[in-house]
């Protein structure tokens, strides 16, 4: 069973961070999207261009069509934001719900993503994987990056399927316990596979990567904080109701990919 670390008893960082200003959507998305562009697993060739505009904070008209690439996310931006009346599928809002998760997804109706991944996969899954991904809709999926992880992309073959694939493509949390140069050391809780079932395990140490080069996205951590990790990297400090919106998504899908796993 997952063993949560948050709940109601959860805070800001014992560090004291400065209080967080909002985004624009598209650097929010470029810190989730970072590390597994780097690593080549989506998005297309400019990973350099998005960094250096993540970590100066400065956007352009130039980033989004760079965005668009990313062809695992993009769909599911475009939904959320058709079906909350938002123009802009990287509007912070948007690009939140999706990593993190937000009231959006909850305005998302069955039959949007029914017909959304039906459009997507209809024609590149086997029937029998066709059936179990459309299912997930009137089961009670979210258009969450969770869902993709735990539910879609093992059944799309867009990455290799395993325990620890999964583990490191989910967004994960982590409450920072120490920083060691361009690391930091985090309390998070492991995907694990207990009796045939995916679960979360107790909170165990975990070097998470913050800085390329001396400069990350989340250098205003301090030691208490809650982090949010992509692929071993550091995306973001997390306020409490971002944590426990992650958390809840996150055991949200994990309950429902094991009802067919």
């Amino acid at each position: 069973m997952a063993i949560p670390l948050l709940g109601a008893e959860a805070t800001e960082g014992e560090g004291g961070a400065a209080p967080r200003v909002p985004l624009d959507g598209t650097l929010l998305f470029i810190r989730y999207a970072f590390m597994p562009n780097r690593l080549r697993y989506c998005g297309g060739d400019d990973n350099t261009t998005l960094f250096q505009h993540a970590v100066a904070g400065e956007t352009d008209g130039g980033v989004p069509p760079l965005l668009r690439k990313f062809t695992g996310a993009y769909p599911y931006l475009a939904l959320i934001a058709r079906e909350n009346g938002i123009a802009d599928p990287f509007d912070r809002r948007v690009v939140e719900a999706y990593w993190i998760g937000n009231a959006l997804l909850e305005r998302v109706e069955v039959r949007q993503l029914y017909d959304a991944l039906h459009a997507r996969y209809g024609k590149q899954l086997s029937p029998r994987a066709r059936e179990l991904v459309l299912g997930k809709a009137p089961a009670g999926a979210r258009p969450h990056h969770s869902f993709h992880v735990f539910d879609v992309h093992s059944r799309a073959g867009e990455l290799e399927h395993s325990l620890d694939t999964m583990d490191n493509c989910r967004v994960s949390w982590g409450r920072v316990t120490a920083i060691e140069g361009p690391v930091f050391v985090v309390a998070r809780q492991p995907l694990l596979l207990v009796e045939g079932k995916l679960a979360l395990g107790p909170a165990q140490p975990a070097r998470i990567t913050r800085q390329v080069d001396d400069r990350g996205f989340a250098d205003r951590a301090r030691v208490g904080d809650w982090l949010s990790i992509h692929w071993g990297w550091a995306c973001d400090v997390l306020d409490a109701a971002q944590a426990r919106a992650l958390e809840r998504y996150t055991l949200h899908h994990l309950r429902l990919a094991n009802q067919t796993i």
